[in-house]
């Protein structure tokens, strides 16, 4: 369990890997998706016609960025630290707008 999180705490925390940059990478590609998806969802015609669809993605995003912020707290030395952060509060922030629609 400890290698795990060790390995982990490299991918998500250390970008000059090759498999921390694959998730940086991945992150930022989701997150652009997002704010298209949020830009698109403004715009009336295509909320209307598209609602499924974009509340779909929203809330996949969200169950993967939630999943991210699980994780972060998890592997790291410190956790109530990370929670705290700058980071950390912008994870926490970009998360909870989607379950307090519920």
């Amino acid at each position: 369990m400890k290698e795990i999180k060790k390995r982990l705490y490299t991918i998500i925390f250390e970008a000059d890997t090759r498999a921390g940059k694959i998730f940086d990478e991945v992150l930022l590609t989701i997150i652009v998706i997002s704010v298209f998806t949020v830009l698109l969802e403004s715009i009336a015609e295509i909320r209307n016609k598209y609602q499924t669809l974009l509340r779909t993605l929203e809330w996949i995003i969200t169950a993967i960025f939630t999943v991210e912020y699980i994780l972060r707290i998890w592997v790291s030395e410190r956790p109530w630290r990370y929670v705290f952060s700058f980071y950390g509060l912008i994870d926490f922030l970009s998360i909870v707008p989607t379950y307090s629609s519920i």
